[in-house]
């Protein structure tokens, strides 16, 4: 089955980008906006509509397949690629990228990726994140279509994997609500929550840490009062390396504050993503290996989740080999092809380092439904619901095409049996 011509049409995603510099130097809310100047190269405003890209390939015969090329709420953030607009790139794919697809043969999704992960610019340079990662999620649908097979079972089939007829636990996030919609996600029994959003010392975190505590103490009792005796998920709290900021990076006052916060988490099990940022790959790979060499000398059981500047593929096989986190996120589309979530899955997992297919809230529905494929094959010990902060649309999205290809696989086991 041959690419006969490659589409593209600009998107929406489901949030926004947001100039996590000028945000972490203090701009204000607005209502839903941010008042201040931004600070990040190719933003105008500090929170600006997210956009993102179809790419859709037209097969020989007549059908379509999709992807959806997207980049994460902080663009241009911790080394990532600038920021990703549609007017800018939809140029550059129909007039680079299309002429190299069309006519392809739609045999091999590994093969096809790799390709395309390996392109370059006339001048030289790579394809931007967000375009590789659309593109790669077009080519895995177009083999599933060819081979009349579901997403997962081509992964599955071309790196050689068992399949495990159960779902992937989810992990929600709340946004800045991170009181109602944590409700939303207990009620919904969510096996992750509730990211937080805690991106702002004085706002969030509190000098001394003291507003994460309390917000952690009241979010154990609510899931305690709530939940029942029988739902107990794992708290995962995103803070954007305030810890570091509010305690200067001392590992010995991190992990007194870490002390504190596995106390009011109790008996949940209590992650914390980005403690510090401290501005490259190497630096953090160090100050993260440092604390949680230190938490494990204390028999402190908060675990450690890499997220700045583990952003491709091959950073997180830095993090991996240094053993610097219990977890790395693998960030969908700070990877580019879709084939590097799924081998950074198989390389942590190899080596005993807990994985995450994460991603963003400024994703969309489509490659939402594209990382379920991937999760479902390659096992990570969690993945994000997405796109958006409101719980109930990506929880919804990514639990239910979950839900429904589970129930194909187990159909066409039968089948076989």
């Amino acid at each position: 089955m041959k690419i006969v011509e490659v589409l593209a049409s600009p998107g929406l995603t489901g949030f926004y980008f947001d100039d996590q510099e000028a945000i972490k130097a203090g701009v204000t809310h607005d209502g839903f906006t941010y008042t201040g100047e931004s600070k990040t190269v190719g933003f105008k405003a500090v929170r600006q509509r997210g956009e993102s890209i179809s790419v859709m390939l037209i097969l020989e015969d007549g059908q379509v397949a999709s992807g959806d090329c997207a980049a994460v709420q902080y663009s241009g953030a911790g080394g990532r690629d600038p920021l990703f607009l549609a007017e800018d790139f939809i140029p550059i794919i129909v007039a680079e990228i299309a002429p190299k697809l069309v006519g392809l043969e739609l045999d091999s999704f590994r093969h096809l990726a790799d390709l395309v992960e390996h392109l370059k610019r006339p001048t030289g340079e790579r394809y931007h994140t967000a375009i590789r990662y659309g593109v790669s999620q077009a080519i895995l649908d177009g083999v599933a279509k060819a081979k009349k097979k579901t997403m997962t079972e081509v992964i599955l089939e071309e790196y050689e994997l068992p399949m495990v007829l159960a779902p992937v636990p989810i992990f929600t996030q709340t946004g800045d609500e991170r009181y109602d919609n944590a409700d939303k996600a207990i009620i919904k029994r969510a096996g992750i929550l509730p990211h937080a959003l805690i991106n702002n010392v004085e706002t969030k975190l509190g000098k001394n840490g003291e507003l994460l505590l309390a917000y952690v103490e009241w979010l154990r009792n609510r899931i305690l009062k709530l939940g029942g005796d029988d739902y107990r998920p794992i708290l995962h709290i995103d803070v954007y390396g305030t810890i570091g900021i509010a305690f200067e990076d001392s590992t010995a006052r991190m992990v007194d504050y870490f002390a504190k916060l596995e106390k009011v988490a109790t008996p949940l099990r209590l992650r914390i993503e980005g403690p510090m940022d401290v501005g490259s790959v190497e630096g953090q790979i160090q100050q993260l290996k440092s604390l949680r060499d230190a938490l494990k000398a204390e028999n402190i059981k908060v675990e450690i989740v890499a997220d700045e500047w583990c952003n491709t593929y091959e950073d997180i096989v830095k993090f991996v080999d240094a053993q610097a986190a219990d977890m790395v996120q693998i960030k969908t589309p700070d990877l580019g092809g879709i084939q590097n979530t799924i081998e950074a899955v198989i390389y942590a997992k190899k080596y005993g380092v807990g994985a995450y297919v994460g991603g963003s809230c400024n994703e969309t529905d489509a490659d939402g439904r594209t990382a379920v494929h991937v999760a479902l094959a390659v096992r990570p010990d969690q993945m994000l619901a997405k796109p958006g902060m409101g719980v109930d649309e990506g929880y919804m999205i990514v639990h239910n095409e979950m839900s429904r290809t589970l129930a194909v696989l187990k159909y066409r086991e039968r089948k076989q049996v």
